[in-house]
């Protein structure tokens, strides 16, 4: 009896083989990878800006919390200022006014200058303030209880001046017999005022005890 012997290569299993990868997926799995790798850049990326950006706003909140910190001390240590006697504005019994006219009469349309004297009257070596401009010594023309026109219808810079004994300012004012309204208008523009009788006078506009005595004119 014949025995067949097994050939011991066919008793050994055979490994099975990997499946060989084909271009077309091999390119798939790099792309993959790549945006795998890209995503994880990009989230680093933001970790690492918030933290950047906390601490730099931690640091902020802090600087202005020391600054703060710093301001009140040292407007705690350094006290203010105190205050100091300056010069006072002229009021009654510092300066007088006084008002002439040039004519006692003018026509109908036509017009008329005034001087108007602002005069030191006090004993106070330091003198006093006054505003020497249209708008703060104003000459007013009335005809009996009403108002027809004022120098300080339109707004002028203010003339501050400092009045000590024996000092004078003298200015002219020229009324064009015209007749104010309620808004700022050129003297072109103002309505002329009829023939009659008048009063012109000045005054100061913060102190109005102070006044010049009144003048009468005519228009005719």
């Amino acid at each position: 009896m014949v025995v067949q012997r097994k050939s011991g290569r066919s008793n050994q299993r055979r490994k099975p083989r990997g499946r060989a990868m084909s271009a077309r997926q091999r390119a798939i799995y790099r792309r993959r990878r790549i945006v795998v790798a890209s995503v994880l850049l990009i989230a680093l990326a933001l970790v690492v800006f918030c933290g950047y950006s906390i601490a730099r706003g931690i640091g902020a909140i802090g600087d202005a919390m020391n600054h703060g910190e710093i301001y009140a001390i040292s407007r705690g240590a350094v006290p203010d200022p105190a205050k100091t006697g300056g010069v006072r504005d002229c009021g009654e019994g510092t300066v007088s006014l006084s008002l002439t006219a040039a004519a006692q009469s003018v026509p109908v349309a036509g017009s008329l200058d005034f001087t108007a004297t602002i005069a030191y009257t006090g004993s106070a070596k330091a003198g006093c303030l006054v505003d020497g401009s249209n708008a703060g010594r104003v000459l007013t023309i009335s005809s009996g209880d009403k108002t027809v026109w004022r120098s300080d219808s339109c707004p002028v810079d203010s003339r501050m001046l400092l009045m000590g004994k024996g000092d004078e300012d003298r200015q002219q004012i020229t009324w064009n017999a015209n007749a104010t309204g309620s808004e700022c208008q050129d003297d072109a523009a103002l309505p002329k005022v009829n023939a009659g009788t008048y009063t012109a006078r000045l005054s100061l506009r913060d102190q109005p005890k102070v006044t010049s005595d009144p003048v009468t004119i005519t228009v005719q």
